[in-house]
């Protein structure tokens, strides 16, 4: 969450499948089945997916020249991570209809989408069901369940998802109202910059002063490092950082943290609010470097 080059590589580069044990979700990637199923903590992701085409080459250095020259570019990027073939033979889409195959982005995009027009989210989301099917003695019963709802339900409910990225903006239609969208995901991304990559290191003093406030059910590292994401994304004109609790969960690879952990975080650390259904948080001063 703190090196933001290393979280994009994380959405498009190799996936591990594997789990050593029933508890360990590496097989999961950077998601969480609350992304998988609900499409949670996607406006992160994509943003994150933005700022790296719109900012970066594929080594990660940071390119020169005005980025809105770019934005075709990462939203053609962001369509073939999106990928998903249509079920069946169906008839050419009219230009106003909206399309969820890009196939014909595989020559610029050979790592996000497949010579079947498979765009790497939907690639990875049907190896993770393949996974827990192929090695149940891995996997925890109440994720295994979730293994068949991937495969009946999650291709047809992603191509939806899909065609909603693309409602214009200004749409008048109520269906566009409320709903994440291409247009906000590449404002969002001109607006955050090139992708963070050094990570914030907080004093050993301060440190000290979190172990010793907190219970002993919370890490330490937990809360140094919502301290570190809070000083790397707080605006000047503003107290509060948008807190990206499903990512945070992917990050540290279990809910742990937002059912376990963030509920216990002490209110002299930390203040949380959730308005128009946004999370965000302050770190008091006191806890600040």
């Amino acid at each position: 969450m703190l090196n933001e080059w290393k979280e994009f590589r994380a959405y498009t580069g190799t996936v591990s499948y594997t789990a050593s044990r029933k508890s360990d979700m590496t097989y999961l990637g950077r998601f969480t089945f609350a992304t998988i199923l609900e499409f949670e903590g996607m406006a992160r992701i994509l943003a994150i997916l933005a700022r790296g085409y719109l900012f970066h080459d594929k080594s990660g250095a940071v390119v020169s020249g005005d980025p809105r020259d770019r934005i075709a570019y990462a939203r053609r990027a962001l369509c073939a991570w999106c990928s998903a073939p249509e079920k069946g033979k169906t008839a050419p889409k009219d230009e106003w209809q909206f399309k969820t195959d890009f196939l014909e982005l595989r020559v610029e995009f050979p790592e996000l989408v497949d010579a079947d027009g498979t765009g790497w989210f939907l690639r990875h989301v049907l190896a993770v069901a393949d996974f827990m099917l192929t090695h149940p003695e891995k996997v925890r019963s109440t994720s295994l369940k979730n293994a068949e709802i991937i495969r009946a339900k999650f291709a047809a409910a992603w191509r939806n998802k899909v065609m909603q990225y693309q409602i214009p903006i200004f749409s008048p239609q109520t269906k566009g109202a409320w709903t994440l969208r291409f247009d906000d995901v590449l404002a969002d991304a001109l607006e955050f910059g090139p992708l963070r990559r050094e990570e914030p290191e907080l004093p050993p003093a301060l440190i000290e002063k979190v172990e010793a406030a907190l219970p002993k059910e919370v890490p330490a590292t937990v809360v140094c490092t919502l301290i570190a994401y809070y000083l790397a994304n707080k605006q000047e004109d503003c107290e509060w950082v948008v807190l990206p609790v499903t990512n945070f969960d992917a990050y540290f690879g279990d809910t742990n943290f937002s059912k376990k952990q963030l509920p216990k975080v002490p209110a002299e650390i930390m203040e949380r609010s959730n308005s128009f259904g946004v999370s965000r948080f302050r770190v008091s001063s006191e806890y600040l470097p």
